[in-house]
């Protein structure tokens, strides 16, 4: 089958571009190791930048290692036929049927999280550990890893069940109706995460009244925007990364503070960093960010519409189903597992936007706060994450969804004369 050919040919591709994009950037990090940046001499320690170096090496190392592992799983699920074999297994447990397909995707999503088992797990504890960044404990990785398999299954089980049911049962325009039930799903969660799934993982509480308070809530007024609340959560019992974000939607929207981020920065500094997080919401991007999202989503689902009902597709990857109405589980399952070796090549259009939208942010959080106070946050943040301060520019312009750290401080530094 020709299809064969293509699907195979993109998959060793992609991988190809992987590994010369990970080389690249590993030479770029370490190359400089041995010089701070010009600019960052009296910020970052020569100490710090070679962390940060061999933190990017070790990192991307095991990337590398889990994109072969996932390579090969996907070629035994696809054209060496073990998806197949799954599904034939499973018909002799379960009778044809809606019951049967989600159980074959509930097997195909237990099968890669026990693959990925021991990668998160190196990650968290030998890695982080390695570099100081881990402050979770055994217990709570797996409480968290039990946590959310139950959270999938009370969602996910109902989800496929109604999705696989629309296949089989609504005519050539299911995926529309489809989609418009995953819209109104997605928006319905995203809405109610902040109150019902978020506590499940994390503890929230509100931020205390003091001088820090007062300037968000100055900084809210000023750019007009309306929150439920500000609460800090207890990420130090996970990592001492920071970080800040938003959450949930319409007048739902959370602010929510890693305490590890008000540990490390100054409040001048973390309002200059909330302040680039409202640019996204002022500048429309997160509403442009969620419609491309159901665009793409829209997409995928009308040519997963198309492809369900051809022969080649399945034959082509490992599949020989009857085609009697009772395959909806396998076309979903064939489309999940291998359209991302398709959309693997639009990476680099995606990172250019949201390197844009961080461009506009960052202009308007120096409209509402002091440029250099931004400028100083973000050079604790690289610091504190060990973030390579030299990376590759051309694995920077395929992945990174942030321009690189030189070129964000020049433009932001550039934004502070010009105010």
């Amino acid at each position: 089958m020709i299809f064969t050919y293509i699907f195979l040919a993109f998959l060793f591709l992609g991988l190809f571009i992987r590994y010369l994009l990970a080389q690249r950037q590993i030479q770029s990090a370490n190359q400089s190791s041995n010089q701070v940046p010009t600019g960052f001499e009296m910020q970052i320690s020569l100490e710090d930048h070679q962390k940060a170096a061999q933190y990017t090496t070790a990192k991307l190392k095991l990337s590398w290692l889990e994109t072969l592992t996932s390579t090969i799983l996907l070629l035994m699920l696809t054209v060496m036929g073990l998806l197949f074999a799954i599904h034939e297994q499973l018909l002799n447990w379960l009778s044809p049927g809606v019951w049967q397909q989600v159980a074959l995707l509930g097997a195909i999503s237990i099968l890669s999280s026990v693959i990925d088992l021991p990668f998160s797990w190196y990650r968290q504890f030998r890695l982080e550990e390695k570099f100081g960044f881990n402050r979770m404990t055994q217990k709570i990785f797996f409480m968290d890893l039990l946590k959310s398999s139950l959270l999938s299954i009370v969602i996910g089980v109902p989800l496929l069940w109604v999705v696989l049911s629309l296949m089989q049962n609504a005519g050539n325009l299911w995926w529309m109706y489809a989609w418009v039930f995953l819209v109104a799903f997605i928006l319905i969660a995203t809405w109610i995460a902040p109150v019902l799934i978020m506590p499940l993982f994390n503890k929230f509480k509100p931020l205390d009244d003091g001088p820090l308070k007062s300037s968000i809530q100055s900084l809210l007024d000023r750019c007009g925007f309306v929150s439920k609340g500000l609460f800090v959560m207890d990420g130090s019992s996970r990592s001492a990364h920071g970080n800040a974000y938003f959450t949930g939607i319409g007048k739902n929207k959370r602010i929510v503070f890693f305490d590890t981020l008000i540990e490390k920065l100054t409040p001048s500094e973390i309002e200059a960093v909330l302040a680039h997080e409202l640019g996204h919401f002022k500048k429309n991007h997160v509403r442009t960010r969620m419609i491309m999202t159901f665009m793409m989503s829209l997409i995928g689902l009308a040519l997963l519409g198309c492809l369900s009902g051809q022969v080649w597709f399945f034959e082509s990857l490992g599949v020989h189903p009857e085609m009697d109405g009772q395959h909806a589980g396998l076309a979903l399952a064939l489309f999940s597992l291998t359209i991302p070796v398709f959309t693997f090549f639009i990476t680099p259009l995606s990172s250019l936007l949201s390197r844009q939208h961080e461009f506009e942010a960052d202009a308007f959080a120096a409209e509402k706060t002091n440029a250099n106070h931004l400028v100083s946050a973000l050079i604790k943040l690289y610091q504190d994450n060990a973030s390579t301060l030299t990376p590759d520019r051309l694995y920077s312009a395929f992945y990174d969804s942030h321009p690189p750290a030189p070129i964000r401080i020049a433009h932001l530094k550039q934004l502070a004369q010009a105010t």
